[in-house]
């Protein structure tokens, strides 16, 4: 019985498990093209479900009041898609100086100017005490502006 209840206590990592020993063994299925159509479940259904679980937590009154801080949304957006990637980029004139390999420079500057994860920038928001409402809303837009 105690393995049961173990078993129902950890059940998120004996599913990461499970799923890294069956990708392990039939690699095949999770292949664009391959049954499970990554390029269309990943890219558009578990980032929508992401946003739907996110948004099933906010209360309409606070979302709708979020939407009025036209300044703050500016800022995110200006700070995210403008001021770090350039940030970055000046960093790594710095670093280009220096005997780095060229090709980890360039990855660099790819994740310089790539916007947060979703789901850990949620978590992260909650976590501190943020205003969920204001970075699910920013989240999405900047999601729906990459895309």
């Amino acid at each position: 019985m105690r393995l049961l209840e173990r078993m129902r206590k950890e059940w998120f990592m004996i599913g990461i498990v499970l799923a890294i020993a069956g990708a392990k063994l039939e690699p095949s299925i999770g292949v664009n093209g391959g049954p499970l159509k990554p390029e269309i479940t990943v890219s558009y259904i578990a980032v929508a479900t992401i946003f739907f679980n996110s948004g099933l937590s906010l209360k309409t009154e606070e979302l709708t009041s979020a939407l009025v801080h036209i300044k703050l949304h500016l800022f995110i957006q200006i700070f995210t898609l403008a001021f770090f990637p350039a940030t970055i980029w000046l960093f790594l004139q710095l670093l280009s100086i220096t005997p780095i390999n060229e090709w980890l420079l360039k990855g660099l500057q790819t994740v310089g100017c790539m916007p947060p994860p979703v789901s850990s920038a949620v978590i992260l928001t909650k976590a501190v005490g943020g205003n969920e409402i204001v970075g699910v809303y920013i989240f999405q837009v900047l999601w729906l502006t990459v895309h």
